[in-house]
């Protein structure tokens, strides 16, 4: 895989609709100084706000600071962030040379430099799922750095490394506790979405086993499974490049399919409804649940062929009988609670768990046929 997203962004910088634009008196900006240290040169990074009313009072009182103060400090480095709400940007913890206390300000505020030399590490790791550099990070920040933080795109470190299939990093923010059903906000994908559609089956187990809810939709309406069932759909058979993306994907579908099915068995369908890539069965649950209504791509694909084909659903009570049928396969008699005759059915069409009760009962009654002739004699 050649790259996960185009256009990464680490940061950006943009005025805020509140501040004065520009005039010598009234500016917000910031300055690289270079220093030296063993005859190289190296940046220390500051930020000045120069005395506006306006300017001055929305970056004070963002770091908590008095209004009259004539200028908030000089930056000594971050050390924390947090995500916004809904992942629409980022925030910043500040600590300042100048003794001010440490307060948050909104990365609209902060030099992209001063920004890049805190996350730069942090993406470069997840973009290249280093489990090793993600770790020391998380280890050196002292949980000062959101592991949930965003891009410009509302992306987490999350989302790149499950797109990886990379599962150890996926374990490492988990355990850090990343919220594993985050929506970025180009497309609303999760971190499933993104294993699911970069084909990364031990992955989507990952998330599932750890939680991850296998039917939240992005904004196209498709949970994981449906994703990776369309996916399939459109990946050539029979060219043998694709063979095994083929089997990767239809191993994703099954395993969410598990995870998606895990609430109940379905008895039958009852009704139909919608068109297209909204139709919805009603559906029978064997538990004796409500019925639901139940989109198409979380059913399986035998049941909506025998509900399309006009086929009958019977509760059966229990198997009565075996035969060799006509095509050289077994078929069963079957005692319905709804019919009140017996009928000989194949066996895909028989619940296999009355299969195994039939047989099992078999083996049972032989045993006790053999015990007696073996007492009469």
């Amino acid at each position: 895989m050649e790259s996960l997203f185009s256009n990464q962004c680490i940061s950006r910088l943009k005025l805020s609709p509140n501040l004065t634009v520009p005039s010598s008196s009234s500016t917000l900006f910031s300055h690289r100084f270079p220093s030296f240290k063993n005859n190289k040169p190296t940046f220390s990074f500051t930020l000045f706000a120069v005395q506006n009313q306006e300017t001055q009072n929305t970056i004070s009182n963002a770091a908590g600071g008095d209004e009259d103060d004539e200028s908030f400090g000089e930056v000594s480095k971050i050390i924390g962030s947090r995500a916004l709400q809904g992942g629409t940007g980022m925030e910043y913890l500040i600590e300042w040379k100048d003794g001010h206390d440490p307060s948050w300000l909104s990365s609209d505020f902060i030099a992209k430099d001063v920004i890049a030399e805190y996350e730069t590490p942090w993406w470069n790791a997840a973009k290249k799922a280093d489990e090793s550099a993600l770790g020391q990070i998380l280890e050196s920040d002292d949980g000062g750095r959101d592991v949930d933080a965003v891009d410009s795109y509302g992306r987490t470190a999350l989302l790149f490394v499950s797109g990886l299939g990379s599962e150890k990093c996926v374990k490492l923010l988990a355990e850090a506790g990343a919220n594993l059903d985050h929506r970025e906000n180009s497309g609303g994908l999760t971190a499933l979405h993104m294993a699911a559609g970069y084909v990364q089956p031990g992955v989507v187990k990952l998330l599932v086993d750890l939680g991850a809810d296998p039917e939240v939709e992005d904004d196209r309406g498709l949970t994981p499974l449906a994703l990776a069932k369309q996916i399939l759909n459109t990946t050539p058979k029979g060219n043998p490049m694709q063979f095994g993306r083929r089997l990767g994907l239809e191993s994703v579908i099954k395993i969410l399919d598990e995870a998606v099915f895990e609430y109940g068995e379905v008895q039958e369908l009852l009704e139909k409804r919608g068109k297209g890539d909204k139709v919805e069965y009603l559906v029978k649950w064997k538990d004796g649940g409500d019925n639901e209504w139940v989109k198409v791509e979380m059913i399986g694909e035998d049941l909506v062929r025998d509900y399309e084909a006009g086929l009958e659903y019977g509760v059966a009570e229990g198997v009565m009988g075996k035969r060799m049928g006509d095509d050289g396969k077994n078929e069963y008699l079957i005692k319905w609670t709804d019919i009140d005759d017996a009928t000989w059915e194949p066996e895909e069409n028989v619940d296999p768990d009355l299969i195994k009760e039939f047989e099992d009962a078999q083996i049972v009654n032989n045993e006790e046929v053999q015990l007696r002739n073996e007492t009469w004699i």
